[in-house]
């Protein structure tokens, strides 16, 4: 972290910013135009594409930045840039193809939209850096590949759960204690939720209805539990994970005890989640340490007697620390949290309620279906649908609620880039 101050110190110091295209404006992508422009030293978010200009344009007034320019061509958009103007347009892939852009920051939470950005960027070499787990759950493995050969970083960001839970799994492996389970907190888990059920909710805190409900059902917790075992190598111990339940207010020293410890002390590494503990939000990693001089000074420094050992972070600061992965990646390298070459973990889609031949799925969030966990192999083996890529597929019978859905079931939009990368990535996968 000094280092990084430092380094943006520096960059800010000789007036050479790093320059950030943002893609998306939305709840999330506000704050972080903030973040940025007011309490960020040595970066600039140059551009901002949204598919609604007019929300671009908002989220630099509510950074206190009111002169924008609007762009339509390469041309005008890199101008303005260079001419150190803030620039927003509906084209996102002038973002990736410009030449006055370092690193492209992916807020959507799309998945066929944001891969086709994502991919254009990467044949321009620009580091990317995802908000954005959706994404990296479904496509992350063949996204890092292409990075790879562009020589350039592609990464999920500091301050939400994954990078929170990577950076805290990297910690404890460089103290010498291993990692055996990488959880996340829950406030609530219902999987029947829908738009309609938290519709009041979402108006509430400014959030759109089916995002909102995509936390409520699972699914969510399961693409940013998939994103970090897919980083780790780690797996899920059951479909769905175990997910204990505790009455509210249960301190997180004694809901982790409603894990099977044994299991886990003989798992090579699991994620998984537990609701209701407090402190309400933020994640933890359970650790085993062989060394008898670090157990006693493990108990010493109040961590705790083992076999397991509970490190734990209790808050995530989504959009405050997200400048921190912009700079990691543009000054040193460095990836907050990648996949490996294969999926260790996929979320497949299941039934909602029951689902009639003929509906479309109306994708993450909706009425229709919810995400669940399960190990790649698994769901490889059944064929699964994955969940990032059920909206708009047609069913070809009925399934019954609770029901996983299989590629067989549906006939999926035709033309989508995100299944021929699927493709890709699968294929990879095997070699």
């Amino acid at each position: 972290m000094i280092l990084i101050d430092e380094a943006l110190a520096k960059r800010e110091k000789q007036g050479n910013p790093i320059r950030v295209g943002m893609v998306g404006a939305g709840f999330m992508g506000k704050p972080i135009a903030l973040q940025i422009s007011k309490y960020t030293k040595g970066m600039r978010l140059a551009a901002i594409a949204n598919r609604h200009t007019n929300k671009a344009e908002r989220a630099y007034e509510d950074a206190g930045i009111g002169d924008v320019t609007v762009a339509c061509t390469q041309h005008e958009l890199d101008s303005a840039i260079k001419g150190k103007k803030y620039v927003v347009t509906e084209d996102p892939l002038l973002l990736a193809r410009s030449s006055e852009i370092d690193i492209i920051l992916e807020v959507t939470g799309t998945v066929d939209y944001a891969c086709g950005v994502v991919l254009e960027a990467l044949k321009h070499k620009k580091h990317i850096a995802v908000m954005n787990a959706e994404l990296d759950g479904t496509l992350g493995p063949i996204l890092k590949n292409y990075a790879d050969k562009a020589g350039v970083i592609y990464t999920n960001t500091d301050g939400d759960q994954p990078g929170v839970e990577m950076n805290l799994y990297r910690f404890l492996t460089g103290i010498g204690v291993t990692p055996v389970l990488c959880g996340n907190i829950k406030g609530l888990q219902d999987p029947y939720r829908t738009p309609e059920t938290q519709k009041a909710f979402a108006s509430k805190w400014g959030q759109k209805p089916h995002m909102v409900t995509s936390f409520a059902d699972g699914t969510k917790i399961s693409f940013e539990q998939a994103v970090v075992a897919n980083a780790t190598g780690m797996h899920v111990a059951k479909r769905g994970m175990w997910a204990p339940t505790v009455p509210a207010g249960t301190p997180l020293k004694e809901a982790v005890n409603r894990y099977p410890q044994e299991e886990i002390l003989n798992n090579p590494g699991i994620v998984d989640y537990i609701v209701g503990a407090e402190p309400n939000s933020g994640v933890f990693v359970l650790g085993v340490i062989d060394d008898p001089v670090q157990k006693f000074y493990l108990d010493l420094y109040k961590v705790g007697k083992g076999p397991l050992y509970l490190f734990y972070n209790p808050y995530h600061l989504c959009h405050f620390e997200v400048p921190i992965t912009l700079a990691r990646a543009v000054l040193f390298n460095d990836a907050t949290l990648t996949p490996k070459r294969q999926l260790a973990c996929e979320v497949i889609t299941v039934a909602k309620k029951d689902l009639r031949k003929g509906e479309v799925l109306d994708g993450i969030g909706g009425f229709a279906s919810y995400g669940v966990i399960e190990n790649y192999t698994i769901a490889r083996n059944e064929k699964y649908l994955p969940m990032g890529l059920s909206e708009g597929c047609v069913l070809t019978r009925d399934i019954p609620t609770d029901s996983p859905i299989a590629v067989a079931d549906v006939v999926r939009p035709s033309g989508r880039l995100s299944d021929e990368l699927r493709k890709e990535q699968d294929a990879l996968g095997e070699t």
